[in-house]
Order: structure tokens, then sequence, then C-alpha cells
């Protein structure tokens, strides 16, 4: 135990970049129950008492099994990257028209994804998710609420969201999503007629971009029918920290840049929602031409 102690000190100490995340990986199961990094504090709260290598649960049988694991998927991930694009044959790979990324029909679905709310803040909004009738498709709901906590530096509150998990790969490396293919979002969902955001995160290069969000409005009617929503790429705009962005870009579908997606509320009206989704895929809509909705401005204007 000392001795991983002081590799992971070392780790942080003569590295500030690197060296620790691959340490971190080797020793992912030693130190699974562990919190390494602090995570958010409210303001006034007490920080933990226990120092984070106390809460470490150090066993060589559990490094062993996952070593094992993480070489079968490095084999899974090669014979798939042979194969072709995605693990499918290139000519399937070409004509492909539509994909489906999720669909929910049991709890390891679910498990894909992850809620959150402005409880993480203070807040009083709740949040829940579930199957719903005859495991057929995603029930989230919950109530909104607005009230600011009094923590004398929160001002605004009141959302709910729901936000698929990062894609990892052998020795956790992160997975990016390739939609080069298509040109458009597609879902079958049933809401109670309360507006939606749908939010595309990515894994910027640069620090100052960590907040870079995509997004774009999903509006549900209510009612008892399901309803199928379309929506172009092309009409995502970039907004940073709450914030429209004056220079604006189309989404990088590739790989290189997209990470998860997500669905946010946060309409400023006090109350319960619902929304029921059955599957969220891509679409190639070849009457589609738009390449980007928004005007783009040239900062560095030739005199």
């Amino acid at each position: 135990m000392a001795l991983a102690v002081m590799l992971l000190n070392g780790a942080s100490f003569h590295s500030g970049c690197c060296r620790h995340k691959v340490l971190l990986s080797s020793l992912g199961p030693l130190i699974s129950n562990s919190k390494l990094y602090s995570s958010y504090r409210r303001p006034g709260a007490e920080p933990e008492k226990k120092l984070s290598w106390q809460n470490a649960d150090f066993s060589f049988k559990k490094s062993i099994d996952h070593l094992k694991t993480q070489l079968s998927l490095l084999k899974k991930e090669t014979q798939d990257y042979l194969k072709g694009p995605g693990g499918n044959p290139l000519s399937q790979h070409l004509l492909e028209q539509t994909r489906v990324l999720w669909q929910f029909r049991s709890q390891e679905d679910l498990n894909k994804w992850v809620i959150s709310s402005d409880a993480e803040i203070g807040g009083k909004s709740k949040v829940y998710i579930k199957l719903g009738r005859n495991n057929q498709a995603a029930l989230l709901y919950g109530t909104l609420n607005t009230e600011v906590p009094r923590d004398g530096e929160t001002k605004y509150s009141g959302y709910c969201s729901m936000r698929s998990r990062p894609e990892v790969g052998s020795f956790n490396r992160k997975k990016y999503y390739d939609w080069s293919n298509f040109n458009s979002l597609y879902l079958r969902v049933r809401g109670d007629g309360r507006p939606w955001m749908v939010n595309i995160y990515t894994d910027p290069y640069f620090s100052h971009q960590k907040d870079d969000l995509y997004s774009y409005f999903m509006f549900t009617r209510g009612g008892p029918y399901w309803e199928e929503i379309t929506i172009p790429f092309s009409k995502f705009f970039l907004s940073s920290r709450g914030r429209v962005q004056d220079n604006q870009h189309p989404v990088w579908l590739d790989k290189a840049s997209f990470l998860t997606l997500g669905f946010t509320i946060g309409d400023k009206v006090d109350g319960p929602f619902q929304l029921e989704i059955d599957f969220i895929g891509l679409l190639n809509d070849r009457a589609h031409k738009e390449e980007f909705a928004y005007e783009a401005y040239d900062k560095n204007t030739p005199v």
C-alpha cells in the first residue's frame, strides 16, 4: 500500500500532465472506491477529514482481473478496427442511412446515462429516470424549482438534465463518436409540452474550451401521441457558460471532437415535468442541403 501511494505522489510531483493518468488507469481496480480528486463542495461546507488514499482498496487479485479484462477489450477493438469503421465492412459504412445510437429496453440501457439537477449547487429541483411502460422507453421525470439557494453566491437556479456517459475503451481510453456520415439527429419522444435543450458536449483540445457546448431546442407538443423529431446538425449553435458566442461554426462530427449527448430543461416554470424517449438515432437526410444556419463572422476583415 505504501508503495502505491509513493507512486501516485511521485507521479503528481514530477509530472503535471500525463504520468499520473497512466498510473491511475493501471491501478484503477486498486483505488476504485477512493476519491483522489476533490469534487464540488458547496460554500461553507466542511472538507473531508480523511486523506484520499485512506479510502483506497488495494488488492493484487483485482488488479490482475482488471488487466485481463482490459486486454480482452483491446483484442476486440483491434478486430473491429481491422474489419472496418465501427466494426462494419466499408461498403456497409458508406451506404448507411440511419443508425440507432441509444434505445431504452433494460436497466443496462439506463445505466449509460447520468441525471443531474440544481440540487448539486443547493437547489430544490428533483429529477428521476426509470423504464417506461412495458420497458419500451426511458421516462425522465421530476419537479423543477427555480428558488435560488441562500448561499450568497448562486444567482440562478432551476434546471434538470440527462446526459450520456462518455464511452470508454480499453485501459480507460476515451472513445469518440464518428457521425460524419449523417447530417441530422433523429429522436422518438413523448413530452408534456415543455421545451427542452439538446446539447452536444465536446472534448476540447484547449482548456479554455472546456465549457463549450453545441445546443438546439426541442419542442414537445404534449398529449398521448409519440412524435418523431429531426434536428439537423446545421442548426446547433455554440455557447460557453450559458452565453451564445459571436464566433459560430458548425459542429465537428468526426471522431476527434464529439463526446456525449444530453437533454436539459430550464424554462423557468416551476412544476412537474416528464419526457419519454423511445430511441435516439442518426439520419442522413439527402433533402437537407444546408451546411450551417448561422452567419459566420470574419474577425480579421481585410482593409
